[in-house]
């Protein structure tokens, strides 16, 4: 479980370089995966070996100043629910304004811990500047210049100290977790599957926290439910904030095993819901798609497939992932939904014998070896899968560096084809040989 650490502050107090900044070494490792990134304002990032979730809260906030004054507060408030620590920014060219005073007042009532970094510190005169942020009650500051990365360190060395440790579960049921937009039918479907309405859940403060989860039992199958309905609506926060969603999707994400994304068939498999796809793919997760409220489309025969085809296309090159139509009111197809998280989640904690993997893929690579370049030919001599929780592969090559990306996902088509990885994302490496 990666422990979330959200940035906050008014805008232009460069809260995005900052982010860029920790999340750099990271994506660039990341995106060399898939040759993509779309959500700019979450990321991965590590310091001194603990891993954390970064999200950039300011991202998700367009319109004018005075939009701002009011969604901030929203913003501030959700990230002290959701985060684990929180990076409070302000900016010494400014000092001290009303916005960042309403913010500090929000989170010195926080149980959170709060570092507050003072950025534009270049020189010592503004280092002068930076005391009167003592005034905003929060404490110690760290100067930084989210420009040149000066002061980054201790502000790090300082915020890993209090995130949680990263606990492995040792519980080795499958963790499920149930993802997807506000109102595509989440808790229905939850509902559905439990078979009782368990999901009225009191709001005693603190028991969102830690993702609830639910042991359960039926039709055969034993698994943990990671429960993220442990959330009450908060009358405060509007459902439509995108980054209630994304803060959602990303604490439920990290601590599952295999992600049942549920949305909305009348509405469409759209750009927010594309983005909890990718979270979960980023994080190596399992993935189910259903496409909930089946029974309210009209259809005729192709349907099922025309549908089919377009998530498909919004989904490339990850395609190769189960795609079920489900309605939660009418409990249809409720059990294979769960059937088919548990063959991913198999699928996910698949080992190949690296016997096997020679035998069966070699011959593939003989008959269809990687395209010369630049007058070189590279040979691939041996394969065999990491010892890692979700399926990695290493591919021993003499120039692994010639190998592009159209030849890495032939090779990955190639793994599925043999070995069944349905709904897993798979990582392929090439190592010298």
């Amino acid at each position: 479980m990666g422990a979330i650490v959200a940035i906050v502050g008014r805008p232009n107090v460069g809260k995005s370089t900052f982010f860029n900044r920790l999340i750099q070494r990271r994506e660039a490792i990341v995106d060399a995966v898939s040759g993509v990134t779309r959500d700019r304002h979450y990321g991965k990032s590590d310091w001194n070996g603990k891993d954390f979730s970064l999200i950039d809260t300011g991202g998700y906030v367009v319109g004018s100043d005075d939009i701002f004054e009011q969604e901030i507060d929203k913003q501030v408030e959700l990230a002290i629910q959701e985060a684990d620590a929180i990076i409070f920014m302000v900016d010494v060219e400014s000092g001290i304004t009303g916005m960042d005073e309403d913010v500090a007042q929000l989170l010195r009532r926080s149980k959170k811990p709060v570092f507050l970094a003072v950025n534009k510190v270049d020189n010592a005169k503004r280092a002068e500047d930076a005391v009167e942020f003592y005034a905003l009650g929060l404490g110690d500051y760290y100067n930084l210049s989210s420009i040149n990365g000066s002061g980054t360190g201790e502000l790090l060395d300082a915020l890993v100290e209090v995130l949680p440790d990263t606990v492995e579960e040792d519980d080795e049921l499958p963790r499920f977790a149930v993802v997807g937009r506000p109102n595509a039918g989440k808790s229905s479907f939850i509902n559905a599957l439990i078979g009782e309405d368990r999901y009225i859940v009191t709001d005693i403060a603190g028991t969102t926290r830690d993702s609830i989860d639910t042991k359960y039992n039926r039709f055969g199958f034993e698994f943990n439910l990671v429960d993220t309905a442990g959330i009450r609506r908060k009358a405060k926060v509007k459902e439509d904030l995108e980054f209630y969603s994304v803060m959602r999707s990303v604490r439920a994400i990290e601590h599952c095993d295999v992600c049942l994304l549920v949305f909305d068939a009348t509405r469409g498999f759209d750009g927010q819901v594309e983005n909890i796809f990718w979270l979960a793919q980023r994080n190596n997760k399992g993935v189910v798609i259903l496409v909930n409220k089946w029974d309210l489309v009209e259809k005729d025969t192709h349907a099922v497939k025309e549908y089919t085809q377009r998530i498909k296309k919004a989904i490339e090159p990850f395609t190769d992932v189960p795609i079920l139509f489900i309605s939660a009111l009418t409990k249809q197809r409720i059990f294979k939904a769960i059937e088919t998280a548990v063959t991913v989640y198999e699928n996910r904690s698949k080992r190949i014998p690296t016997r096997k993997l020679n035998d069966v893929l070699l011959p593939i690579i003989e008959h269809t070896p990687p395209p010369a370049y630049k007058g070189k030919y590279v040979k691939i001599k041996f394969i065999t899968q990491l010892p890692t929780n979700y399926p990695q592969f290493a591919f021993f090559c003499n120039l692994p560096q010639y190998i592009r990306d159209p030849y890495k996902r032939f090779l990955e088509n190639k793994l599925r084809e043999n070995f069944d990885f349905q709904g897993v994302p798979v990582t392929i490496y090439m190592r010298k040989k």
